[in-house]
């Protein structure tokens, strides 16, 4: 398996924060001055409005966003618009696919692998949905995913709802989709709900099967 960085945020990352900090790693990454690095962390409030994001899938005007405490912010990756928040664990893999490893629908395949797994491993019955980038399961959508590549390395990534606030979602109609309910963790199992720290060592067991990546614990502070 290729060798790859894991770091994990123990405090939420402001979103652009977060962006820079994924450009400067994707940088140093084209030019081999790093190893493949997945991120692992969460976002203060706020809704992203991807390439293909439409403002009329925005449901709270600008002004009520910021009185609410939630940012809005544009984002490169693909797809529609979403939310971020506390208690909802996002992937930023920085991977350098080979030409002869994953194409956009193979990586695709392989983010939703991670969701459908983690899920799977406490107990969550979780599928596909043709045509449809995430993961579900019969309450609704629990993971969403959006990336970016630039010259075959990736950014952005993947979210699992956990234990996030859903409320964030009514202000949305999430990923363009009209009718559909977004539901976490947390919501499936309520008391059976595992912790964070719990679901973060899944997903980064997950990640690895996945994307075939040996994942070795990194110090955040390191990072470039």
């Amino acid at each position: 398996m290729i060798p790859a960085l894991f770091c994990r945020f123990d405090e939420p990352l402001p979103y652009p924060e977060a962006v820079s900090l994924q450009e400067e790693l994707v940088r140093e990454r084209i030019q081999d001055r790093i190893p493949d690095t997945l991120l692992l962390l969460q976002h203060p409030p706020v809704i992203t409005l991807g390439r293909r994001g439409r403002r009329d899938h925005l449901l709270a005007d600008p002004e009520r966003l910021k009185a609410g405490g939630v940012d809005l912010q544009p984002s490169s990756r693909g797809g529609d618009v979403t939310a971020h928040g506390p208690g909802q664990w996002v992937l930023y893999p920085i991977l350098k696919l080979s030409r002869n490893e994953l194409g956009a629908h193979g990586y695709l395949h392989a983010l939703e692998a991670v969701a459908l797994g983690a899920a799977g491993r406490f107990g969550i019955q979780a599928f596909r949905r043709e045509g449809m980038a995430g993961a579900w399961c019969d309450q609704g959508k629990f993971a969403a995913i959006g990336f970016k590549f630039t010259r075959w390395v990736t950014m952005h990534g993947l979210s699992i709802n956990v234990q996030n606030d859903l409320g964030l979602f009514d202000l949305i109609v999430g990923c363009g989709l009209v009718g559909e309910t977004v539901t976490s963790f947390n919501t499936m199992l309520s008391d059976d709900c595992p912790t964070m720290d719990e679901v973060a060592a899944v997903i980064q067991e997950e990640a690895g099967k996945a994307l075939g990546r040996e994942l070795v614990d990194y110090p955040v502070t390191d990072l470039a």
